[in-house]
């Protein structure tokens, strides 16, 4: 029996999975990867880089991706909550343009899996957020790119409360458009 329930997210490609948590009185065990099980439910990728953060409260990172070196990621909380988002950027999908968002936590201990050809972000929700991430290529600096968090044009629903202001990377404030983006994309 796998460790895992593998759902397929309403865009093609995105995946949220809940790994199995086995409790009792000294706490609990559970496998956060197992390259069979994913292999089994389609997700046949090899992870390169495992990555961490810590965030506080109202922290939004993103909307990043990679130009040249576009990575799927596999995204979880360790501590706290973060509302998490994937925007298909993949030029020709039939859902290009469309978000999906997922709450993770460190109490649903589900993961959110993003493949290459998505911008990807989140909002921390809890006083701060521990967010561990697999990744299928390295983080090349220069080949970093960003969606505007907030266009119009995709229209996210982002879960700010009681008039809570993002707290932004200076790259983050200054992200091109999903226009620009979209003519970015029609000239290669």
């Amino acid at each position: 029996m796998g460790q895992f329930k593998f759902t397929k997210g309403s865009i093609e490609g995105l995946y949220v999975i809940e790994p199995i948590c086995i409790g009792d009185n000294r706490g609990y065990f559970m496998e956060t990867y197992n390259y069979d099980d994913f292999k089994k439910a389609g997700l046949d990728m090899v992870f390169v880089q495992d990555n961490q953060s810590l965030s506080k409260k109202g922290v939004l990172r993103g909307l990043h991706f990679q130009k040249k070196h576009p990575q799927g990621k596999l995204v979880r909380v360790i501590k706290g909550e973060v509302f998490d988002v994937a925007v298909d950027i993949r030029p020709g999908s039939k859902t290009y343009g469309r978000w999906q968002g997922e709450i993770l936590t460190e109490d649903n201990r589900k993961q959110f899996y993003v493949p290459k050809g998505f911008a990807h972000g989140f909002l921390v929700l809890s006083e701060e957020a521990e967010f561990a991430y697999k990744c299928t290529d390295f983080y090349y600096p220069e080949d970093q790119d960003g969606i505007q968090w907030n266009d119009p044009a995709l229209a996210i629903e982002w879960s700010l409360k009681d008039g809570m202001e993002p707290i932004l990377a200076d790259k983050d404030k200054i992200s091109q458009g999903f226009a620009d983006l979209k003519r970015q994309q029609s000239m290669y």
